[in-house]
């Protein structure tokens, strides 16, 4: 969510298309229309003349909504099997404003330093916290209200009361709140400027989609996952569709940013491209199969188990192309501070042992441990220090603590280490990668088996005792990509613009489940979104990318190619 900070403030930020366009345009108020349950937003009951107002002002404005939902849509048939629809839905009568957000203090189990993920201060406190809030600002002479707010109808959370927000004022312009916040901090908050139309208790004004659908049964091309042959780098979505000359591409899944993570540009989840496992998983979350270069798709929660073997001597290797002992998503055994997946956390592990495969292509990283560098058939052709590169057709194995012990121990100059990589599901079946497949994670899971069922605690997204991480990423709109498959087996990839004032403001979490069910998706992911959401058609970005500076470079991308 888009967040503008004021001084003193901590810092936070044919018959394809004739079918999908019924299914949308019949169906796609319903995300909207069902948040405004009790389950999803609520009022607390009035306590003062300002909470009175706002309570009659959100309730106008569902009934609006629910009146007056237009949608408008365009279609094009860019090759066999490859179809593009772009939507703007429109609640014309809704009328939202800036605002000024007290913030709570808040604990959590973690620290993020992720710009997608703010969590040092929540919009979200107790009825403690609000009631002594909103008496202290009235003595100060402000008007403050107070909004309870929800839990999302997740499979796996709490429902009803996720606890209370104190707000004052609605303004028409950002300067104003400004202005008004600075009255908040003076009485001794941090406060933040917040636009209402990120709130779920108000329908958005505009929401910009494109829905890509892809029939496995009518392509002539392919459809794969890529990192653009070097997992050690970031790529913006449109360069890499530009150069492989793509239909359609989308970026894919959680990458680490910055040094402090890992390797910028590497994966921080489970990822394959064109037959070979480049990154580990965080834990069992969930993932799109891109089989037999997009013949066919299927979703499912996965995990990874790879094992160095010298004889009869074996280790656990936790990690492909990353540092050793920094563990991005964290959801490895002996992970610290959690063997959880928790996103948007970094790990540590003092045990490691980390492959790297010829596609890293930047420096392998250095420091105190041991590095074993093996051909293409697993003979050790050395054993040293860490750094250098992966020499071409070889493979490198580096170990901390324990793990370079191992290695000392068991791998000898002209010896050899077999490596054995398994993937399998939650239900424990094996994933067996062939040359033309690939796999692109991202999570929590939105569909499964035709209905909503959202797993956001178990994917490490929201931690229900600390609500201050789950509700920006996934209570308040933002930009979201998204992954589909429907019952005629067709894949959709979805993104919808969002922290645009004015302009379009993303999905809520829940509402990007009930959207993708309302394009007929059995089964649906969440990828990576808010700043990194990008859709390119024929090499041409087509959505409006959040960031202030444009369009993010990403890891890992989707791309649709066409036939050769």
């Amino acid at each position: 969510m888009r967040q503008t900070h004021v001084q003193g403030v901590a810092q936070n930020t044919t018959r394809v298309r004739a079918r999908l366009a019924t299914t949308v345009v019949l169906a796609v108020t319903a995300p909207f229309l069902l948040l405004f349950s009790a389950a999803e937003a609520g009022s607390e009951p009035a306590s003062n003349t300002a909470h009175t107002a706002h309570a009659a002002h959100t309730a106008q404005l569902v009934r609006t909504a629910q009146s007056t939902t237009t949608a408008r849509w365009t279609s094009r048939t860019l090759a066999p099997g490859v179809t593009v629809r772009t939507g703007v839905i429109l609640h014309p009568g809704t009328k939202h404003a800036w605002t000024v957000t007290v913030q709570a203090p808040a604990k959590s189990r973690w620290d993020s330093n992720d710009p997608d993920s703010p969590m040092a201060w929540a919009e979200v406190g107790t009825r403690t916290w609000a009631d002594d809030t909103a008496r202290k600002l009235t003595a100060a002479g402000l008007r403050p209200r107070t909004e309870s707010v929800q839990w999302p109808r997740y499979a796996d959370t709490p429902h009803g009361l996720m606890g209370y927000r104190v707000r004052t004022g609605r303004f028409a312009t950002q300067a104003e709140a400004k202005k008004a916040a600075s009255a908040v901090v003076r009485a001794g908050f941090h406060a933040t400027l917040s636009w209402t139309g990120y709130d779920v208790q108000e329908p958005a004004d505009r929401e910009n989609i494109h829905v890509a659908v892809i029939d496995p049964k009518t392509l002539k091309g392919r459809v794969e996952a890529t990192h653009d042959g070097n997992v050690a780098q970031r790529e913006t979505t449109s360069a890499v569709a530009r150069k492989m000359k793509s239909l359609v591409g989308v970026n894919g899944g959680f990458f680490v940013m910055t040094a402090r993570d890992g390797v910028p540009g590497t994966m921080a989840g489970i990822g394959a491209y064109r037959g070979e496992l480049e990154s580990m998983a965080a834990g069992s979350r969930s993932a799109l199969i891109i089989e037999d270069g997009g013949r066919g798709y299927r979703m499912a929660d996965l995990t990874t188990t790879v094992t160095a073997r010298s004889g009869t001597a074996a280790y656990r290797i936790q990690g492909i192309n990353r540092v050793p002992g920094t563990v991005r998503n964290c959801g490895r055994p002996g992970t610290t501070p959690s063997e959880l997946p928790w996103q948007d956390v970094t790990c540590q592990l003092a045990n490691d042992m980390v492959q790297f495969t010829p596609a890293f292509r930047a420096a392998l990283p250095t420091g105190a441990g041991v590095q074993v560098v093996l051909n293409a058939s697993g003979t050790v052709v050395s054993v040293g220090a860490r750094g250098g590169h992966v020499p071409s057709g070889g493979h490198v194995l580096q170990g901390i603590g324990r793990a370079a012990d191992w290695l000392k121990t068991h791998a000898k100059p002209h010896s050899r280490v077999r490596v054995d990589e398994v993937i399998r599901t939650a239900e424990g079946e094996r994933v067996v990668l062939g040359a033309g497949d690939s796999i692109v994670s991202a999570a929590p899971t939105l569909v499964k088996d035709g209905s909503i069922d959202i797993d956001a605690a178990a994917e490490g997204f929201v931690d229900p005792p600390y609500t201050s991480f789950g509700y920006a990423w996934a209570s308040v709109r933002q930009p979201r990509t998204l992954a589909g498959i429907d019952k005629l087996g067709r894949l959709l990839l979805v993104t919808v613009d969002g922290r645009l004032t004015n302009g379009s403001e993303g999905f809520t979490v829940y509402e990007s489940a009930a959207f993708m069910k309302s394009l007929g998706a059995v089964q649906a992911i969440n990828l990576d979104g808010g700043g990194s959401t990008a859709m390119t058609v024929n090499g041409k970005l087509v959505n409006h990318p959040s960031d202030a500076a444009g369009e993010r470079t990403v890891g890992d991308t989707v791309q649709i190619l066409p036939k050769r």
